[in-house]
């Protein structure tokens, strides 16, 4: 009899790698997900530099015996697909890479155990039942982690303070409170070496700040928004890690900056914002790092997010930031080359199938998002936002909300108005009836890039052409802004179609393809049979 074999340290990295940031940031985020998924009202991060341990004390559900032993098995979980924030206790699986040995304590009912567990070998990471040093009281869980590095910045409160602060700012400014009550009705509350982690300072009192918005997604006939947040715009450029809207769900920060929401001020490191959506905590993927962007719940995050598109393109034009005749000049350049594109992709996406990741194929040739039926809120916000979704991802630009008393062209009418608050907010009624398809494909933005060589760059569905580059300054001076359009696009998407070897046959077949998108009345030249791509 054979026996399977697993390289769990080869495993562990990959599970690292698909993370954006450092690991110890990774860690520390996750094990926090995993202690708010069980109900914690307090969680506690304590520090210890001479015995080199971090350890997160939580009062949360805690887990029985059986549960601890399962929670020992890489990717073993007892959640539910499409609830919470935490992955399969990855946090502290992932610990097992940097530290010496993991202790975990969980005390439930009557039941108070823990287990010590460390990577052994490649192929190896042993665990075992041990006394419980007492750390967990009444209930919950206790993981400390004995790492390798003394000077890992896990045993800086200053790391675990910034880290907290930056993942989980829904909890700690007031103003999100009360969207996220149904989900901690208690509340949750971090301390850092016994010292309470104050509320952040709302972004109204931000010194330098010289504008501030709210804004709000609200389903028809709810008096409770669906969505909360702010826009807050400084006289002076905003630090990195505070440009851009940030969205979170649930409390748990997933994206950061303007490539997500497909759209940008003229200003963009002066403005920035965020929005709480507990509702996009269905639409995570797997590792609950980004958001699904396929299938039912692919279409609720992109009804969400044009929703939140449409009121902050509202609320940066009240402003006067929004790019005006400059952007609309530029959008009907590249308008017909997405068009364009669209049968493009269509043609090429049978050769290259990571290509169908932009869009989805439905009977007919078309490429539509099908979206089925969900809880009745959930169907009312997707039944009406994604009436604009194609017409977004189009042209590439943030659609105005609909006037009060109308409702999107093609949906079914309802005697709700869509009115909209002030604050910049938006209400979006809710509409019933059969299942409708939406269609979105690839999308064309502009940015200015000038200490970058690339011609533009691939972020979700959207090519950001880059404006500062010479080439694309010759190419507006000679009114041939279509073609550089094309190259731009072509040279973004052959990483994601091809191998780098094959990246330039990949962008000359791109370009044949767009030609012939011109021809026989602007359908596709498709090869002729026999003919092989590389």
């Amino acid at each position: 009899m054979g026996e399977t074999r697993v390289d769990l340290l080869h495993l562990l990295e990959d599970l690292r790698d698909a993370y954006p940031g450092a690991l110890e940031e990774t860690i520390l985020t996750e094990i926090i997900a995993n202690s708010l998924d069980s109900g914690a009202r307090v969680i506690r991060l304590m520090t210890d530099p001479a015995a080199r341990t971090i350890t997160v004390l939580d009062d949360g559900a805690g887990m029985q015996r059986r549960e601890l032993a399962r929670y020992h098995d890489i990717a073993s979980s007892t959640k539910t697909r499409g609830e919470g924030i935490g992955f399969a206790g990855v946090g502290i699986k992932l610990g097992l890479l940097i530290c010496e040995e993991v202790l975990t304590e969980t005390r439930r009912g009557n039941t108070h155990i823990a287990t010590r567990w460390h990577l052994a070998s490649r192929n190896k990471a042993p665990w075992k039942w041990t006394p419980p040093p007492g750390m967990v009281r009444e209930r919950g869980t206790a993981v400390s982690l004995r790492v390798t590095n003394p000077l890992s910045p896990l045993l800086d409160p200053g790391f675990i303070e910034g880290t907290l602060r930056r993942h989980y700012q829904a909890l700690l400014e007031p103003l999100f409170e009360p969207l996220l009550r149904e989900h901690y009705p208690h509340g949750a509350r971090f301390e850092v070496n016994e010292r309470p982690l104050e509320p952040e300072v709302h972004a109204a009192s931000l010194p330098g700040s010289d504008g501030l918005a709210p804004l709000e997604v609200r389903l028809a006939r709810k008096r409770k928004p669906s969505a909360v947040g702010y826009l807050v715009r400084e006289s002076l450029p905003l630090p990195e890690d505070r440009r851009g809207l940030a969205v979170s769900t649930l409390g748990k920060v997933i994206k950061r900056g303007w490539d997500w929401i497909g759209l940008s001020p003229t200003t963009p490191e002066q403005v920035g914002g965020f929005i709480e959506v507990p509702a996009l905590a269905g639409c995570l993927t797997l590792n609950k790092a980004d958001f699904i962007r396929t299938g039912p719940r692919g279409a609720t995050y992109l009804a969400y997010r044009k929703a939140i598109q449409e009121v902050v393109a509202q609320q940066l034009a009240s402003w006067g930031d929004a790019r005006g005749e400059v952007e609309e000049a530029r959008r009907r350049v590249t308008r017909p080359v997405e068009r364009d594109l669209e049968r493009v992709l269509v043609d090429l996406a049978d050769d290259f199938p990571l290509l169908a990741s932009l869009v989805e194929r439905r009977e007919g040739g078309q490429r539509r998002l099908p979206i089925g039926r969900g809880d009745q809120d959930a169907r009312g916000l997707v039944a009406t936002a994604l009436s604009g979704v194609r017409e977004a991802a189009q042209s590439g630009e943030p659609q105005p909300p609909p006037a009060a008393g109308t409702v999107a062209e093609g949906s079914p009418r309802s005697e709700t108005p869509l009115e909209t608050p002030p604050g910049g907010s938006a209400t979006l009624p809710g509409l019933g009836g059969p299942r409708r398809p939406a269609r979105y494909g690839l999308a064309i933005q502009f940015e200015s890039r000038p200490d970058e060589p690339e011609l533009g760059r691939l972020v979700e569905s959207t090519v950001w052409v880059n404006e500062a580059h010479p080439a694309y300054r010759r190419a507006a001076a000679s009114r041939s802004e279509g073609y550089h359009l094309a190259l731009a696009v072509a040279m973004a998407l052959a990483p994601l179609a091809v191998e780098p070897a094959q990246e330039r046959a990949f962008v000359n077949l791109f370009l044949e393809s767009w030609g012939g998108a011109l021809e026989e009345g602007g359908k596709t030249g498709r090869p002729a049979p026999g003919r092989r791509r590389t």
